[in-house]
């Protein structure tokens, strides 16, 4: 017997995801009507933010722990969208400390079956590269735009001189995950020689993409870059989440949801 799958519900709350717990503290103090549902050893938090229904969850670190988060918020909570945010290293070199990535496409660069299925290929689903939700993604690029517009505002002087911060920019393009921390020049300089767009790199998002494929909820993910993933990848980074992604992450969301409201 045919068991049916879940459906995105379009009045559902959004699903907001992060890997670290300083990535979603500063955003839990923010919810309304804030109540913890415990599922598989996980707090998802149900609640509002910006008048929004939405359900706030630490996947933990990975591929593994990303999907299997991004299922039961689908399964179980029926979210009409996911969002990832959190850090992440740069690829391109025009991509630098303090700038925001949206994402337009993810990919998985550690999965090669080869030569059974192309490299990079999830086998059996013919699929490398899971675009991001257009509509999402771009609304999303317009909140980082927005947040980033006055980012002495956002982190003051002090913040921004502490971490190499001059005048942060917003892009959109690939970004790549994989199970391990990319961490030194030669390992970044193969990623970029076999993955020339890919603009930055992390070790969560394209899991959660393949997920919210599978199921056809709209997904994107927005990174704040904390390091060029390289031998300099030694930021402090429970400060820089903190003192930056944190904050970044909040304003764009505050943004995004707000701009529901707007006619």
């Amino acid at each position: 017997m045919n068991t049916p799958s879940a459906q995105p519900h379009a009045n559902g709350p959004i699903g907001i995801v992060a890997a670290l717990h300083q990535e979603i503290s500063e955003l839990l103090t923010l919810l309304s009507d804030a109540q913890r549902v415990r599922i598989g050893n996980r707090d998802f938090w149900t609640g509002a933010f910006e008048g929004q229904p939405v359900v706030v969850v630490l996947s933990r670190v990975g591929k593994v722990a990303a999907a299997t988060t991004a299922a039961v918020l689908i399964t179980h909570f029926g979210v009409r969208a996911v969002v990832f945010a959190g850090v992440a290293g740069a690829l391109a070199p025009a991509v630098a400390v303090g700038d925001v990535v949206v994402s337009s496409e993810l990919l998985q660069h550690d999965v090669d079956a080869s030569p059974l299925f192309p490299r990079w290929e999830i086998p059996l689903m013919g699929v490398a590269r899971f675009a991001a939700d257009a509509a999402l993604a771009a609304a999303l690029r317009q909140s980082a735009c927005a947040a980033l517009a006055d980012p002495q505002a956002l982190l003051g002087p002090a913040v921004m001189q502490a971490f190499g911060i001059a005048a942060p920019q917003v892009h959109s393009g690939l970004i790549i995950s994989g199970d391990r921390f990319v961490c030194t020049s030669a390992e970044s300089a193969v990623l970029r020689d076999a993955l020339p767009d890919a603009l930055a790199v992390e070790m969560e998002g394209a899991a959660v993409a393949q997920v919210c494929h599978e199921w056809g909820v709209p997904f994107a993910a927005i990174r704040t870059i904390s390091d060029r993933a390289d031998d300099t990848a030694s930021v402090d980074f429970a400060q820089f989440i903190a003192q930056v992604d944190s904050r970044y992450s909040v304003a764009i969301l505050r943004n995004w949801l707000s701009a529901m409201h707007a006619p």
